[in-house]
């Protein structure tokens, strides 16, 4: 078994016991339900940078990232140096994140933010929309077809943008509907863990130009983005390189700053 296989098992016992502990009514009567959404895939059209920058402790692959800044200081920082949206880490087990990391950078900046998390069934989504995201994150290698469907369309429903994320041809083949927002190509191969973006340049051309491309993974440099923005991609998921950082707000507004030069 993968470790994506592993995550996904344990995701599904995880999903049961919270649908226990708290009713979808509760869901539905939380303060930040009805809010109007911010909706990450015009930010990434309307951008010449595209960065969306996340926040995570730590990782399967790498262990331990950064446990010491506060989720509120990095979204601040991150709203400070422009960045088009945050990704915000929810998974526990294997990552560090909580619901709570969602609600803390919610209350601290008005960016759009996304729920990294390994969706599999709709009580997420409405938890989602619960503490505060604007964008939801559904990957092609553990749903079917029908689970990308149904979820995607539940997601409008609730007025979430969606990001797809796939990671080879026959996973994007498989997810390409009209209720996705943006697409996005994970260049890590989750078998080996090795990343290369030429994963993102080899799909670019397979991808419908009514959706916002978005290359994620193994992006560090300046050069790896304007290399990228040549093959149409609006959005540049950046994890690892800012939260490796003291300071990864700082390291941001560094790093945009120099894209923008």
């Amino acid at each position: 078994m993968n470790i994506l296989n592993k995550i996904v098992s344990d995701k599904y016992k995880e999903v049961e016991l919270r649908k226990s502990i708290i009713p979808v009514q509760q869901l539905e009567n939380s303060v930040l339900f009805n809010r109007q959404g911010n909706s990450l895939a015009e930010a990434l059209r309307k951008s010449n940078t595209g960065i969306i920058a996340e926040h995570k402790r730590r990782s399967p692959s790498k262990a331990v990232i950064n446990q010491k800044v506060s989720v509120q200081d990095v979204a601040i920082g991150y709203e400070t140096a422009g960045v088009c949206g945050m990704s915000v880490l929810t998974d526990g087990k294997y990552f560090g994140g909580s619901l709570d990391d969602l609600v803390l950078a919610r209350a601290s900046a008005s960016m759009p933010l996304l729920r990294k998390e390994f969706i599999i069934d709709e009580y997420q989504l409405l938890e989602a929309k619960a503490y505060g995201a604007d964008v939801i994150l559904l990957i092609a290698a553990v749903l079917s077809r029908d689970e990308i469907k149904s979820l995607s369309e539940f997601a409008k429903k609730l007025s979430l943008d969606v990001l797809l994320e796939v990671h080879n041809l026959e996973e994007l083949e498989k997810s390409i509907m009209p209720s996705l927002d943006m697409l996005g190509v994970n260049n890590r191969n989750l078998k080996t863990f090795e990343v290369s973006t030429d994963v993102s340049k080899e799909l670019s051309k397979h991808i419908p130009d009514d959706f916002v491309k978005v290359s994620e993974s193994g992006i560090s440099s300046i050069e790896a983005i304007k290399d990228l923005q040549q093959y149409d991609y609006e959005g540049f998921l950046i994890g690892e390189n800012f939260m490796k950082t003291e300071n990864p707000g700082q390291s941001a507004i560094e790093f945009i700053k120099a894209l923008q030069s």
